[in-house]
């Protein structure tokens, strides 16, 4: 498995219904995807291994167990350390990217 820092990153926003990815890839750039509950578990068994990183709530040891189980490695942040990054308004898709962003932050454990 590659070291945390080589693995791409990748901020999930969970929701009851529907799920926010942020992404950032090198080829394609900036990837904001939307994906129903059913379509989670397909998408990342279909993509290679990746930090996953979602704000701590109730349901996501689930998506971490689940996402570790397909190769990913997993950071839960919690979400008064998420805040700060969040711009403007706050909206699912604006808390994925901040997701994204925090996770890549040193001090954020």
């Amino acid at each position: 498995m590659k070291r945390t820092a080589e693995l791409p990153v990748i901020g999930m926003d969970i929701a009851k219904n529907v799920f926010h990815i942020h992404l950032v890839d090198v080829e394609n750039g900036e990837k904001r995807l939307k994906l129903k509950r059913s379509q989670v578990a397909p998408f990342f068994a279909n993509s290679q291994p990746a930090l996953v990183a979602m704000e701590a709530c109730g349901s996501a040891h689930y998506w971490g167990r689940t996402l570790q189980a397909q190769g990913h490695q997993v950071k839960l942040l919690p979400p008064t350390q998420v805040k700060p990054f969040v711009v403007r308004d706050k909206t699912d898709v604006r808390d994925a990217q901040a997701i994204w962003v925090a996770a890549q932050q040193p001090h954020i454990r």
